[in-house]
């Protein structure tokens, strides 16, 4: 039986440094290729550049035009997570405490959220109806649409695991229900909290689809946006495309490095409870 259950963990472990090692080496690739020369970054291998060229970057900042793609990314990203976060919290608290047939209703079309694709067409022509079309506000409701099924799953799940005493003896007290949900219920979902915030901040700086479609000039273009417009221009500098691809990934790895441990909490604890 040790046996068995040795081998298993043997090709477990395996397995794990298979993936692990097909997702850091295109990484490092792309880290040491933006300290390269274009013909050295031209060979694609995890050898060292000869002399780090930290001039890659400077010139990558003076022609990619970074600073107001990051503004514009950090702007509507900002904006889609507070907004999504803020209101997901609010419904779930309604759907998990209510037990009426429009809450049940209300889980059960989030639920759908999770499974349904996404449409361009009908959602170009909401935005034309209400006069959104290009616009941030546009982008940031379209991003809030995607992301509330599945935060607003999380929550739900975590606000079922609080014990209903909690609510029945703040009640008792004479609390209203948005002073229960703001001052005994929103402390306790702190992990699941940032877990979503994350996830929808990774989720939307990393879109490529939604600004490319629905913004309308190149000044509005985020992060991603860039780095296919300065690929096409410099295509065969790949150095330079390492090194945008660099500026583009490094805020939000940073951020998830920073909140990696409440991410892993969130979910372990929401899957637990769930």
């Amino acid at each position: 039986m040790r046996s068995r259950d040795l081998s298993i963990k043997t090709v477990n472990a395996a397995v794990v440094y298979l993936f692990s090692f097909l997702v850091i080496v295109p990484v490092l690739v792309m880290i040491l290729g933006s300290f390269k020369t274009s013909g050295e970054a031209l060979k694609f291998d995890l050898s060292l550049p000869k002399k780090f060229m930290f001039s890659n970057y400077l010139f990558v900042l003076d022609r990619g035009g970074i600073p107001l793609a990051f503004a514009n990314s950090l702007a509507i990203t900002v904006a889609a997570a507070a907004l999504t976060i803020s209101s997901t919290a609010l419904c779930a608290f309604y759907i998990a405490r209510a037990k009426t047939k429009m809450s049940s209703f209300l889980g059960n079309v989030f639920s759908i959220g999770l499974v349904a694709p996404f449409q361009i067409i009908t959602t170009f022509a909401l935005l034309k109806l209400l006069n959104l079309i290009g616009s941030y506000a546009g982008v940031i409701l379209i991003y809030c649409a995607i992301q509330t099924p599945w935060s607003m799953y999380m929550f739900i799940q975590f606000v079922k695991s609080i014990p209903r005493d909690m609510d029945e003896a703040a009640y008792i007290d004479g609390a209203k229900p948005m002073t229960m949900f703001f001052r005994i219920i929103l402390p306790l979902l702190k992990p699941v909290t940032a877990t979503t915030t994350v996830m929808v901040v990774i989720n939307v700086w990393n879109d490529f689809m939604l600004p490319l479609y629905f913004l309308d000039s190149s000044k509005k273009w985020t992060m991603p946006l860039t780095v296919y417009n300065f690929f096409g221009q410099y295509f065969s500098d790949w150095n330079y495309v390492f090194a945008d691809l660099v500026l583009t990934a490094l805020p939000i790895a940073l951020l998830y490095l920073y909140f990696q441990k409440y991410v892993i909490a969130g979910i372990t604890s929401g899957a637990i409870k769930g």
